[in-house]
């Protein structure tokens, strides 16, 4: 009987036990899921505020265009910026993000997903992410065809880029699936590394825009007869000054957002470190441009020129973009002295050809974003690409590494140009014969904003407008005291009175 009792309270405590490690399995593996949601809010919430940043550039790219502009076109450029947001989002929506990642797909391109009927809310904001780069690509071109394209034109091309042909490039690049993806075990020569998208996205609008530049034409009066360059000046430049500081602020969404997360897996710690680093070489490149570019432009022109340094700052910023989180602070100095050499070249250059791109964006966008691709290849630190979740191996040449890398970014970077350039051209050519893409020289004569959207952005100068309406409030003073104005001296071109004839007196 005792044995019996020994028996069942053994039994008891085993079950005891064993509930006890029922209960704790569970309780860990609610802990697991509470890690996982917290993690992935981070992750999404991190990837969300950095797509706010990258749209802050719309704003950015809105006042750098305004300022550059003549007053005469100014509500022209800001109202084809917001366009560029508004076309852009519903493009991409329909099928931009289809093309780019959607499930099923090529090697070339995605074709599923079409009006997000396949993504749930969970992948949403991946699409707002993705959106934000897509417009930014089709305002690029904005600059370039400044001041004289027609405003069907423009909807038609806004469309044309964030529908089909950005998405493609990104497919390539970006997608998984893509021939020129890193993560594709088939990729070419082992996959590219354009990390913020210097190719997918700078020089798909800087290619866009030098077609659009070429085919339009110059604006009116930009060369004499002589060829000479005439100079145009924008209007503001406190407008350029201030979009420049948003384009570099949104820069910090643009580059360091692109990490897509803050760390995939809970003892993941190389992400926070390349989120990190891309801060770092994002502010060096930046700051090294603008001070490069002061630096040569004194020594070329002797002045200090604002906008200069605005636009050098800008070209250092696109340099560092597909190399931010995989290259060392020293080597982001080094690019930020090589991309505004490469910006001030070909915006002399352009000019020799008789090509007006009133913003230089082809210079700036192409050719700081095509120097950026390239050097991934050189300038690609093995444990930065580590930390970055890369192939390790996979680095550039200044680090050992064999030049499969170079390879595929010079590669990539040609078949994006020729992809670019091949569609637009033809697109630009077909607006051009239907008589689509240039306003008449009447209406840029007087301007956009008179000819086109109902009146100048600035009706009336602010100082003119006080004078007047002090000068009408002194008359009605006169009038009120009584004052005699008879004998007041007219101004300097004011119209006389004629002088009252008077009869000759007779002589006595």
């Amino acid at each position: 009987m005792h044995g019996r009792l020994m028996f069942q309270d053994a039994l008891h405590k085993v079950a005891l036990l064993a509930d006890d490690t029922t209960r704790q399995t569970v309780d860990v593996d609610a802990l697991q899921t509470q890690v996982n949601n917290i993690q992935n809010g981070l992750n999404v919430v991190f990837v969300l505020f950095s797509a706010y940043l990258v749209f802050v550039m719309q704003i950015g790219f809105a006042m750098l265009t305004a300022g550059a502009v003549r007053t005469k076109n100014t509500k022209n450029v800001l109202l084809k910026n917001l366009l560029d947001a508004c076309v852009g989002a519903i493009a991409y929506y329909i099928c931009g993000f289809a093309f780019a990642f959607g499930t099923t797909a090529n090697s070339f391109i995605g074709h599923s997903d079409f009006c997000l009927s396949q993504s749930g809310p969970t992948r949403f904001w991946f699409w707002f992410f993705q959106w934000t780069f897509a417009a930014t690509a089709a305002t690029i071109v904005s600059g370039s065809v400044a001041e004289r394209t027609s405003f069907y034109s423009y909807l038609g091309y806004a469309f044309f880029l964030t529908a089909f042909v950005y998405p493609v490039v990104s497919h390539w690049v970006w997608s998984t699936a893509g021939w020129l993806n890193v993560f594709n075990p088939n990729a070419f020569s082992g996959g590219m590394i354009d990390f913020a998208g210097d190719a997918v996205v700078h020089s798909v609008g800087g290619w866009a825009g030098l077609m659009g530049a070429i085919i339009v034409g110059p604006r009116t009066g930009r060369f004499d007869s002589e060829g000479n360059v005439v100079p145009m000046p924008g209007h503001s430049a406190t407008l350029c000054c201030l979009g420049t500081f948003l384009l570099w602020f949104g820069w910090y969404g643009f580059n360091p957002g692109s990490a897509l997360a803050v760390m995939y897996t809970p003892t993941d710690t190389g992400t926070i470190l390349t989120i990190a680093r891309a801060c770092v070489t994002t502010t060096l490149a930046t700051a090294t441009g603008g001070l490069t570019a002061l630096l040569v432009v004194k020594l070329k022109d002797h002045i200090f020129d604002l906008n200069a340094v605005l636009n050098g700052a800008l070209a250092g910023a696109v340099g560092i973009t597909a190399s931010c989180a995989i290259t060392t602070p020293y080597l982001a100095i080094v690019i930020g002295i090589l991309s505004p050499l490469v910006y001030l070249g070909l915006s002399m250059l352009i000019l020799k050809l008789k090509i007006d791109d009133p913003l230089d964006a082809f210079p700036l966008h192409a050719g700081a974003g095509g120097l950026g691709t390239l050097v991934v290849g050189f300038v690609g630190e093995p444990q930065a690409m580590i930390d970055a979740g890369f192939p390790a191996g996979h680095c550039g040449v200044m680090f050992g590494c064999n030049g499969r890398l170079l390879l595929a970014n010079f590669v990539g970077w040609i078949c994006i140009v020729v992809w670019t350039s091949g569609l637009l051209a033809p697109f630009f050519l077909l607006l051009k014969v239907v008589n689509l893409l240039r306003i008449p020289v009447e209406d840029e004569l007087i301007g956009n904003d008179i000819s086109k959207h109902g009146g100048s952005a600035y009706p009336e100068d602010g100082v003119d407008a006080a004078n007047k309406m002090g000068a009408k409030d002194l008359a009605g003073m006169r009038d009120n005291l009584g004052v005699d104005d008879s004998l007041k001296k007219p101004a300097e071109g004011e119209a006389q009175d004629a002088p009252v004839e008077m009869s000759p007196v007779p002589e006595v």
